[in-house]
């Protein structure tokens, strides 16, 4: 049986209106008498048709009619006495299925009710298939940006990509849009991650080229790589202003762009000819702010990606944070300063342990390929390699050397864990999130 709800709202008794609609065999829900409480009265009655009953309708009427069709769409007549053209075309923008002008008579309100029925079913058909069509139009951008994603970093071809991401949905009985913006989604916080890691392994090689120019190194070399560094930095720092949600991650990316602005200005200290040793102390704690800083926001970023790989992603990132740690603490250890020589070895101490804790983790996944794999075998033997260099004469020519082979290798070691990141962040794994 047909259910319909009543909306009177000034002259009362216009019309028989629920007797005749009884005696048509519609059944009556209800009267709401209340404008301010009808969508709620819709959505609590949930009838098939609103039948209101309005002498002269107005705005208050359209904005309740426009506002039911959200949260519970149903068929709307309009019993009045306004003749107005322009009300009838306010009307039906209004979601109003039949304007019903001076009466109805009993023996035509079936009918009526059937037009508003079936026009209410057509509109909602029309609807769904715009809603279908707009779907689908979305899905095909969707799967063109995932395309282009498989196709720079699988090095797949347009029909192979476009065959995975069929062979995909299938298997995971997904839609392709589905799949395709999984793949986008996976992508972009694999890329998110991976910036925000660099920002950790900035913070220590800066303190460290800083470090190596009082212990003799190449002065030239390292202010071009300390350069470098700080162009990366405001690189990323950027980038994650864009990418990043400014309501989720705002306040902890706010706080990174402030504590760089300050080591960017103990930077400064290091560009003359003859930095001192003073300037190193304020411009390590900043960069240990830093640090911490982009430790929290990575941290956050690899929990809300949902996707296991990102642990590998993030893991081998803060390897090359820690490899610049530990050169920066070896580095500290060259210096001939009481205090700075008890914070290297103790900082040498907990950066060996998590770096080799990290690198055995890395090897014993099962996330692998032949890329990665030899990037591993690089990475082990670079890291002995830096290890071998830690003894040495206590001259002012042999710290020098040392010194200088040390920035070698600890800028090796951070090249193989660049690779390495990379090819995580480009593998199947980390894209399907698998």
């Amino acid at each position: 049986m047909t259910s319909a709800l009543i909306h009177v709202h000034g002259a009362k008794g216009l019309l028989p209106l629920v007797t005749d609609l009884e005696a048509a065999g519609i059944q009556v829900l209800g009267i709401a008498g209340d404008r301010n409480k009808l969508v709620q009265d819709v959505v609590r009655h949930a009838p098939d048709l609103l039948i209101c009953e309005e002498v002269h309708p107005g705005d208050a009427l359209f904005k309740a009619t426009l506002a039911i069709a959200e949260p519970a769409p149903c068929a709307v007549m309009v019993f009045t006495n306004d003749a107005d053209a322009g009300l009838m075309g306010r009307a039906v923008e209004s979601g109003v299925h039949a304007y019903v002008v001076n009466g109805y008579g009993a023996h035509r309100l079936r009918p009526l009710i059937h037009l508003a029925l079936a026009r209410f079913r057509f509109d909602s058909a029309q609807r769904h298939a715009l809603q279908e069509l707009s779907t689908r139009f979305d899905e095909r951008k969707l799967v063109d940006r995932a395309k282009g994603i498989l196709m720079r970093t699988q090095e797949l071809s347009d029909d192979d990509a476009f065959q995975f991401l069929r062979t995909t949905s299938m298997h995971t009985n997904q839609r392709l849009g589905q799949v395709s913006q999984h793949i986008i989604q996976s992508a972009r916080f694999a890329e998110d991650v991976n910036r925000c890691g660099q920002l950790r392994m900035l913070s220590q090689r800066l303190v460290k080229l800083a470090a190596l120019q009082l212990a003799g190194a190449q002065a030239a070399s390292c202010a071009s790589l300390s350069r470098e560094s700080v162009q990366r930095m405001d690189t990323h720092l950027v980038h994650l202003g864009k990418s990043l949600s400014q309501a989720t991650y705002g306040d902890l990316l706010g706080q990174l762009v402030q504590t760089w602005a300050r080591l960017k200005r103990e930077l400064k200290g290091f560009d003359g000819p003859a930095p001192s040793l003073a300037a190193l102390v304020p411009l390590d704690e900043f960069a240990e702010q830093l640090l911490q800083g982009a430790e929290r926001l990575t941290t956050q970023l690899e929990s809300a990606g949902l996707a296991p790989p990102l642990r590998v992603l993030n893991t081998a990132g803060r390897q090359r944070m820690l490899s610049q740690r530990f050169a920066k603490y070896a580095v500290l250890g060259m210096l001939d300063d009481a205090g700075l020589l008890a914070s290297s070895e103790a900082g040498m101490a907990e950066s060996r342990v998590a770096f080799e804790q990290a690198l055995t983790y890395l090897n014993s996944i099962p996330m692998s390929t032949p890329e990665i794999q030899d990037a591993l075998q690089a990475a082990g033997i670079g890291w002995l390699e830096m290890l071998s260099l830690l003894k040495g004469g206590a001259g002012a020519a042999e710290r020098a050397e040392r010194a200088q082979k040390l920035m070698l290798a600890s800028e090796n070691l951070l090249d193989v864990f660049e690779r390495l990141s990379s090819h995580y962040e480009r593998s199947m794994q980390m894209l399907v999130g698998c």
